[in-house]
């Protein structure tokens, strides 16, 4: 007679492994959902101010756009961005959103054309 050790009261049976969660963020400019790390946050501080999050946890109420010029032209032209952020964008706020975007995608296309070669 063979003696089957009793599985503990807290061992549950093993499952297969999940799938990591990707977080999923919309587009305010084409609402196309994509994960998050392909989208840039744009923030409004509490002290107002409006500026890229490149860390994505910075406080503040928070709208996301592709790493495009596009979308973001996109997406002060209809107003979504100021809409989203429930905030007034000065043409300063507008042209330094601009330039800390083009920067962006500036480093990411050196990074992808190191990557390729």
């Amino acid at each position: 007679m063979s003696v089957h050790p009793r599985p503990s009261a807290g061992a549950r049976p093993p499952q297969a492994l999940r799938p990591r969660h990707v977080p999923q963020r919309t587009c305010i400019a084409c609402r196309t959902v994509q994960a998050k790390r392909g989208l840039v946050r744009i923030v409004r501080t509490p002290q107002g101010r409006v500026q890229v999050d490149l860390t994505g946890r910075a406080a503040g109420r928070g709208a996301y756009l592709h790493r495009d010029v596009g979308c973001l032209a996109e997406g002060l032209r209809k107003g979504r961005l100021a809409k989203t952020l429930r905030a007034t964008l000065s043409a300063e706020d507008q042209a330094a959103l601009e330039r800390s975007l083009q920067e962006i995608i500036t480093v990411d296309e050196q990074g992808t054309a190191r990557r390729e070669t």
